[in-house]
């Protein structure tokens, strides 16, 4: 299972450069995981702001 970006993401953005395989990209609403991509190491979830991004 990948983690996953909520509905509270305010698209800042920060999570994206902290994804070590490229896996966070900006949707249209919020930012989002690419469940096949994602290594589920965490990186993006200890570094967003309003805490919108859940472990698997």
């Amino acid at each position: 299972m990948a983690y996953k970006i909520t509905e509270e993401c305010t698209s800042c953005g920060t999570c994206a450069p902290t994804c070590p395989v490229g896996a966070i990209s900006e949707g249209d609403t919020q930012y989002t995981i690419d469940e096949a991509s994602c290594i589920d190491c965490g990186a993006c979830q200890s570094t967003c702001p309003v805490l919108a991004i859940e472990a698997p």
